[in-house]
């Protein structure tokens, strides 16, 4: 026992011997024993303590200090052993990005580098690392206290405690705990009193300032206690300031002798400081991120810092710079990632709703004063007749945020809202920003009404809400009066605030276009309701003429000549054309198959008529009738009706009655090349689309529903059956598609069960009737022709007096000479082979192809007349 007593005597004699041996034979073991004895966690002093300090620093100015509410919750409250586990991250945070982002890998704090040395940078944008033995002061001397005691180990033992509480600190991520973190690491390393540890920030201006995030804190004070105040510090003023400021440490033995020194707080709270030891905090690019400030040295000859301590200071924060870095990374993207958060939900919130203007800027305005605690709201809409006033304001105050979703009916009283600001950012479309109104220039009125509401703001923030191409102004959303949380005093609006009330503005700029344009829509729609009501109002029958047309005695078909092909309409007055059209529809017993009410039926027919315009010469009520007719020959004369259904009988009665409904005297070609509204509507077949919507209107028209009496489903396939053989007397449509009928029924392909092959029968069944005033006799015909001429002639004249262009020879009434050839051209291509088709499906349909070929001489002979001279045109 005596000679181990003598040989740690020797031992403690001879000090170097001891580090060498130490360094050179120690094992792993030893060392984790040697910390296991002597590290243990810091409670709280069972002596009293020294009377606290209340900020702000004795070292810095006091009226530079502003004391302000803790930011951040903290992670964990305890205070962790070195040897314990490190804490966790922070929780899940509120959306992820993507699965990708969320479970992408850090890379690791510490790597090696190409030659092997440890090192917390990546090879792209690592500076030179200081050298371990030389920082932490290896083989050198000093008494610091701490974890190296007097002589108590080397710098080999410096390098492996720091590498530990390095690796400690890596992993945290929440700026509270870390920094309460780096405060108990600081207290093992050099044994202060009191720390205080301040982070760099930047306001609106980029003016940088010192926060608190540990203040005179001392040994035991948990995560709680620490971060209970926090206070702001100027730049480069007092010593925390001047330190941040030129990025230099200062070690100051007796703080009452240097000038930077603030001794007001000890002069009140009675602590008397001493010593100070205060470092810059640098990250990887060597920039001031933060200072730490240590308070009256514990141990010591003097109570003052030594170099050594100072040393270990500065090479522990080179490391905690950077994981001091990475958390305010981190906090910032979570910062945005609530912002963006926010963001997400009013994008939410507009989209949601675009049916009314008020629900939405109500929405938008109570998310914007919550997320931005300003005093009032107001959301100005631009006039688009008027440059300098607006059409609409909508304000909210901060206390109607409850009320956001009940949407109360409030009356504003618009004449207490200042329209200055809004109307001067509109005309520059650039925010506006004033600190104090007050004592702003540009805007020279002063508060001479106390009672008007300008005189009640101080600050103001204004943005312009443009509209989806960003080249317009729609709106200006104003904010006024920014309130302090804590004190419920008004602040001014900084840069962030600029910028988020920009992005809400272009959110809120979608919403209001949207909305816009969802209420001019609605208000076109109920015009155009309006619109079709009047119209088909005046374009349904008297009811005193329907009554007429129901107490008629209709005529038999005989005698008014209907189930002849070669019948006239010239004899009879237009009552009788009703009447006739009555007579087709019971004698093919419409009627009484679909169940339709006779006083509908006599008011769709007189509707029909009336909705034919008077001023044209041919396409009118009378062509329509002579069409229809044709079809009731065809049908009952030309014995198809047996071969057909009765829905398709019905169809094509109601489209030969309207295949030319509101026909205006041209053709599909003038209406395209006259850009007429109704070339907006339909690409193809324009004025033929234009007749079935028209049909369409009368039908559905009260006291003209004919159809009332089908199911759903024969109401459905009757429209689609109207639509298409209204389409099929489109002459183009009929020369695409002639070709497969006419090879069908040649080569007796044709099959009546198959639909589309009777669907193709009844398009050209409407073009035979449409076209069969080429079968009349020929008096009746050559009368048709001079109609056909007539109208076709005004067309020329419109041609050559609106669009400036040459007419073609059937719309040149000079080139009146050519209608007898031109009519020739016009069997022997359109006519000949479709009635030649038709007498071969049915013998009984000879008769129009016979009325046909005879007209067919007789414009020849006129043709070779007018070659000679004899004749001119139809002369």
């Amino acid at each position: 026992m005596e000679d181990s007593d003598r040989m740690e005597a020797w031992l403690d004699d001879h000090l170097e011997f001891t580090h060498s041996y130490f360094v050179r034979k120690a094992s792993r073991e030893m060392v984790n024993a040697w910390f296991s004895e002597r590290v243990h966690c810091i409670q709280p002093s069972s002596r009293d303590s020294p009377p606290q300090r209340t900020p702000p620093s004795s070292s810095d100015p006091a009226p530079s200090a502003t004391i302000t509410p803790p930011t951040l919750s903290y992670l964990d409250n305890r205070c962790p052993s070195p040897a314990s586990v490190p804490s966790p991250a922070p929780g899940t945070p509120t959306r992820k990005i993507s699965a990708s982002e969320f479970d992408r890998p850090l890379r690791p704090i510490v790597v090696k580098d190409a030659e092997g040395s440890l090192t917390f940078l990546s090879d792209a944008d690592r500076e030179a690392a200081p050298v371990w033995g030389v920082v932490m002061g290896e083989g050198g001397g000093g008494s610091g206290g701490g974890y190296g005691g007097a002589g108590g180990g080397g710098g080999g033992d410096r390098c492996t405690r720091l590498l530990e509480l390095v690796k400690e600190v890596s992993s945290h991520l929440d700026l509270t705990a870390l920094c309460h973190k780096i405060f108990l690491h600081i207290n093992e390393l050099i044994a202060a009193d009191r720390y205080s540890l301040f982070l760099v920030g930047e306001d609106s201006s980029n003016r940088k300032f010192l926060i608190s995030r540990l203040f005179d804190v001392a040994e035991g004070s948990t995560v709680e206690e620490s971060s209970s105040n926090c206070i702001r510090l100027e730049w480069n003023k007092g010593i925390v300031g001047h330190v941040a400021a030129t990025g230099q440490p200062l070690n100051i033995r007796n703080a009452y002798e240097d000038p930077r020194f603030n001794a007001e707080v000890d002069l009140i709270t009675g602590y008397k400081t001493q010593s100070i030891l205060c470092l810059p905090i640098k990250n990887h690019r060597d920039e001031v991120v933060g200072v730490v400030q240590a308070i009256n040295k514990k141990s010591g000859d003097d109570g003052a810092f030594t170099d050594q301590d100072e040393k270990d200071f500065s090479a522990y924060l080179s490391f905690s710079g950077i994981v001091l870095h990475n958390a305010q990374l981190y906090e910032t993207s979570q910062l945005e990632n609530r912002r963006n958060q926010v963001l997400l939900d009013l994008a939410s919130l507009i989209f949601e709703e675009q049916q009314c203007l008020e629900v939405l800027l109500r929405r938008f305005s109570g998310t914007i004063l919550s997320f931005m605690q300003a005093q009032a709201c107001t959301v100005f809409i631009a006039d688009e007749d008027s440059l300098n006033s607006f059409s609409g304001v909508f304000h909210m105050e901060y206390q109607e945020l409850g009320d956001v979703l009940l949407v109360p009916k409030r009356d504003c009283d618009v004449s207490q809202i200042n329209y200055m600001y809004a109307q001067y950012v509109k005309n520059t479309m650039q925010p506006l920003n004033i600190t104090d109104i007050t004592k702003d220039q540009r805007f020279p009125w002063t508060g001479d009404d106390p009672d008007h509401t300008s005189s009640q703001i101080k600050s103001l923030l204004c943005a312009p809400i443009r509209n989806g191409k960003k080249d317009k102004v729609i709106g200006v959303c104003q904010l006024v009066n920014k309130m302090d949380e804590t004190s419920g005093s008004v602040k001014t609006f900084n840069r962030n605030d600029e910028q988020f009330l920009e992005a809400f503005a272009i959110f809120c700029g979608l919403g209001i276009q949207n909305t816009q344009m969802y209420e001019t829509v609605e208000r076109v729609m109920a015009k155009q309701e309006v619109t079709l009501e009047v119209l088909s109002y005046h374009a349904t029958a008297a009811e005193e003429e329907s009554r007429e047309l129901q107490v008629a005695t209709v005529p038999s078909a005989q005698s008014l000549g209907l189930l002849d092909f070669s019948f006239s309409d010239f004899d009879l007055s237009d009552t009788e054309t009703t009447l006739a059209t009555i007579r087709m529809f019971i004698d093919l017993n419409l009627v009484q198959t679909f169940q339709m009410k006779y006083t509908s039926l006599c008011q769709w027919v007189l509707s029909v008529k009336k909705n034919y315009r008077k001023n044209v010469a041919y396409h009118n009520w009378r062509h329509a009738f002579n069409t229809a007719q044709s079809m009731f020959a065809l049908l009952k004369s030309g014995r198809l009706q047996t071969r057909l259904r009765d829905l398709e009988v019905l169809a094509l009665m109601i489209a030969t009655l309207s295949h030319d409904l509101d026909h205006r005297g041209v053709n599909n070609s003038y209406i395209q090349r006259s850009y007429h509204p109704l070339a907006q509507l339909y690409c193809h077949s324009t004025m033929e689309h234009h007749h079935f919507d028209h049909c369409l209107m009368i039908l559905n028209s009260p006291g003209n529903q004919i159809l009332g009496g089908l199911s759903l489903d024969e109401y459905k396939a009757t429209l689609k059956m109207i639509e298409r053989a209204i389409l099929a007397t489109d002459l183009a449509l009929y020369m695409k598609r002639r070709g497969e009928f006419f090879e069908l029924t040649k080569n007796s392909q044709f099959v009546w069960e198959d639909e589309d092959h009777r669907e193709l029968l009844r398009s050209m069944l409407m073009t035979a009737c449409d076209i069969s005033a080429i079968t009349k006799p020929w008096p009746v015909q050559k009368r048709i022709a001079e109609l056909v001429a007539t109208e076709f002639f005004e067309q020329g004249d419109k041609e050559r007096r609106e669009l400036n262009i040459e007419p073609s020879d059937l719309m040149n009434r000079e080139k009146r000479d050519k209608i007898p050839s031109m009519q020739v051209s016009f069997i022997d291509a359109i006519c000949t082979q479709l009635y030649e088709t038709l007498a071969g499906m049915s013998e009984f349909c000879s008769p129009l192809l016979e009325g046909c070929q005879e007209n067919r001489q007789r414009w020849k002979l006129l043709a070779e007349e007018c070659e000679k001279g004899f004749v001119n045109g139809l002369a």
